[in-house]
């Protein structure tokens, strides 16, 4: 699992430029210029707590690290492919399944519980549950 200060280090260590900055219709984003260096940007007045701030950021990581960005001008581009794409990737990095298994060994049940010890937003918990749950073909 990585914490807050782990996903700047890996930002950081990654070449992922990050960027915190007010934005009138989003609370992060991420973008690929043409030569691949990626870049973050973040709302911290938009941003209720430090989970979810861990949450966009793993997110957004994700896209860089997947190369999930979609084109607005491309019609059979399919978004939601990116987005789930960045999504998967921030599960396994904020939520691996092995340490997901060791908190529900340690009495962990409740989606709030697992959301508080992760660190991360109760609906991302959620979603996490949800994929590994689809990936073990349950």
């Amino acid at each position: 699992m990585t914490d807050l200060i782990g996903l700047y280090d890996y930002a950081e260590q990654h070449g992922v430029e990050v960027y915190w900055f007010t934005m009138d219709n989003a609370e992060s984003l991420s973008m690929m210029d043409p030569e691949g260096q990626c870049y973050v940007a973040m709302d911290p007045w938009r941003l209720g707590s430090l989970a979810e701030e861990r949450t966009k950021l793993g997110h957004e990581l994700g896209h860089c690290e997947t190369g999930s960005f979609y084109n607005e001008y491309a019609p059979l581009d399919v978004r939601q492919k990116h987005e789930n794409r960045a999504t998967r990737w921030a599960y396994k990095k904020l939520i691996p399944e092995d340490e997901l298994k060791k908190a529900l060994r340690h009495g962990y049940r409740e989606p709030w519980e697992l959301a508080e010890y992760f660190d991360v937003t109760e609906p991302f918990l959620r979603g996490a549950l949800d994929y590994y749950r689809m990936a073990a073909g349950l």
